[in-house]
């Protein structure tokens, strides 16, 4: 991982601070999300590659992130802050469900819990602000309140409203770059996000809105409470059965609403989780003292010859490879 983080150095208060970090590993991309937790679900083989470049101003944060491998993001964001998500350039996403592209954006609520998918390579961009900057900004520039989703909602916004935040967001990416000496003055700081602030508030108002039903509510909750009883399972055997009786749902209505947020079933999604840990826990062993039996038992794989088969498929290497590969 590379980052570099630049502050004034003058002695006037901080009006910016910026960071771009490279990864090659999930668990420290992962970290470098900040008040956002997120877990890596990495579907595809090759090598893992991300870069997260950061703009923090004294509300806004605007985040792009660019990423090379497919993956599921279960994403549980900050419970005093909104987000909008959305994808960058030809990058096509999946959100809670929802299928999109650069002409829609994805506007989260405080302390909500996100699923996003990409098959591929993609770029996209994550910008939040203080609930208490949403209610302020939304009545001076509407004069009405702007409240937060209870469920992730699809905005689309009109041409000139979606082409002035882009636009927006693709200069303040460029003012955040390491060579760039602009943003370090104050006053261009300051304009920058009142600029972002009115674009994000004018999307969000516009009468483009896709409401989002009850039913899907419903399924996000019903996601949030699978994802508690994962996190509990992933090291121990469990069966769907055993799933469904601690969330309190029926197996019929786990599955579709898996195949929906996750685009696999539950216990596909179950064995992708125990294999990226698996994976993890052997980038971290030292070689001279661990084994990949070992380490597959810890994740239960007691099969170790299974277990190498269904790892190569899904990462396009053995696991001793993984194990004696040099950080």
């Amino acid at each position: 991982m590379v980052a570099r983080a630049i502050r004034p150095s003058d002695g006037t208060r901080d009006m910016a601070e910026r960071s771009i970090s490279r990864f090659d590993d999930p668990a420290a991309y992962e970290a470098g999300f900040g008040d956002a937790g997120v877990i890596l679900t990495i579907t595809g083989p090759g090598a893992f590659e991300a870069e997260l470049l950061r703009l923090k101003l004294e509300h806004l944060v605007i985040v792009r992130l660019r990423e090379w491998l497919p993956r599921v993001a279960c994403i549980s964001l900050a419970a005093d802050r909104v987000y909008l998500s959305f994808p960058v350039g030809r990058t096509s996403l999946e959100c809670d469900g929802f299928a999109f592209q650069s002409d829609r954006i994805a506007f989260h609520g405080a302390g909500q819990q996100v699923h996003q998918l990409s098959s591929g390579k993609c770029q996209w961009g994550l910008i939040s602000l203080p609930l208490d900057q949403l209610a302020s900004s939304g009545a001076v520039l509407t004069a009405r309140p702007i409240l937060p989703p209870r469920s992730t909602r699809l905005l689309h916004p009109c041409g000139a409203d979606l082409s002035r935040f882009l636009s927006l967001f693709r200069h303040a990416c460029h003012l955040a770059r390491p060579a760039g000496k602009l943003i370090e003055r104050p006053e261009v700081a300051r304009a920058l996000e009142q600029e972002m602030l009115h674009a994000v508030i004018h999307c969000l108002a516009g009468d483009g809105m896709e409401d989002s039903s009850r039913t899907r509510s419903n399924h996000t909750a019903l996601m949030t409470r699978f994802e508690t009883a994962l996190h509990k399972s992933v090291d121990r055997k469990v069966t769907l059965p055993d799933l469904c009786d601690e969330i309190g749902v029926a197996e019929r209505t786990l599955r579709m609403c898996c195949r929906e947020f996750l685009g696999v079933s539950p216990m596909r999604y179950l064995l992708l989780r125990r294999l990226n840990s698996a994976r993890a826990a052997l980038r971290r062993a030292d070689p001279s003292t661990a084994s990949v039996a070992s380490i597959a038992r810890e994740h239960q794989f007691i099969e170790l010859g299974r277990f190498a088969a269904t790892y190569r498929a899904a990462f396009g290497e053995a696991p001793l490879t993984t194990l004696q590969r040099k950080a």
